[in-house]
């Protein structure tokens, strides 16, 4: 059984789970991620990133926002306790290689996620500035172990309560525009972030990588639900992703997409949290 090990809540919705699953922490890489259900076969599979994994210990990290009847569900569970269905690891490992200076973006709870990433491309050699971002100090997540491999660290916060006054976007300009620009950018985190860090490494040529997190339901590219169009192709997150070429990706047609269940969503996480 896939034996939850500690819990750790983050912030005011965010929790961070230690997950007994050995298999997957043998073989999982940087930017892979697993399905995970509750209770039943039917239950509804969400799909989470491999924040981090220990391959001796058998264990995998995740970290998880509280946005649905689901996760409202996973928070409620404590060390001690199992998750019924873990699947992993899924997608395409990050692209990693001795490229040179690379910038590594995290917006709110996507510092978790870009952690691994961060760890890998320090690993591969590359020179690595890591900008995070919030709307405030509490919701600044993972930030000690990102800064163990950061070249270069730099928060920002929507108040201004710790680091910048600014969006992640003010430090990636500035450094997208130096002389020595970076020769790779990632960036994971809402959609709308991701879009506008595509945005400004396009204007300065930098190649730039995006994680994307879509509707999900099977993870095999069976079902269909996590399509997203790059370039002139469809393609499939579960399988063909999660990263992709920012510069490819259709970010509006994307973020409708994912807006398709939300009254749906809404109304049965109102009910999950009423029955508790």
């Amino acid at each position: 059984m896939n034996t939850i090990l500690a819990k750790k809540q983050l912030s005011a919705d965010v929790y961070e789970m230690l997950i007994q699953a050995p298999l997957i922490a043998q073989s999982r890489q940087a930017g892979q991620f697993l399905l995970l259900s509750l209770d039943n076969e039917y239950a509804e599979r969400i799909p989470l990133t491999i924040a981090d994994a220990d391959p001796d210990a058998g264990t995998v990290t995740i970290v998880f926002q509280v946005a649905g009847a689901t996760t409202h569900k996973l928070a409620r569970k404590n060390a001690g306790q199992y998750l019924e269905n873990v699947l992993g690891p899924l997608g395409n490992p990050t692209h990693i290689k001795h490229f040179g200076s690379v910038v590594c973006v995290g917006g709110g709870i996507g510092a978790a996620p870009l952690f691994p990433i961060v760890q890998a491309m320090k690993s591969a050699g590359n020179r690595v500035t890591v900008i995070i971002g919030a709307r405030n100090r509490d919701l600044i997540i993972f930030e000690e172990r990102i800064r163990r491999f950061a070249d270069e660290f730099i928060i920002v916060t929507d108040d201004g309560s710790v680091g910048r006054k600014a969006l992640v976007t003010e430090p990636l300009k500035e450094i997208c525009a130096a002389v020595d620009k970076p020769d790779m950018t990632v960036a994971i985190g809402p959609p709308l972030m991701m879009k506008f860090c595509v945005s400004v490494a396009k204007e300065y040529t930098v190649p730039i990588m995006v994680s994307l997190n879509t509707i999900m339901l099977d993870g095999t590219g069976m079902c269909g639900c996590c399509r997203v169009k790059i370039g002139n192709d469809t393609r499939f997150v579960c399988v063909d992703g999660p990263e992709f070429d920012g510069c490819q990706v259709d970010f509006d047609s994307m973020m409708n997409r994912m807006k398709t269940y939300r009254n749906h969503e809404q109304a049965v996480y109102h009910r999950c949290k009423l029955t508790g």
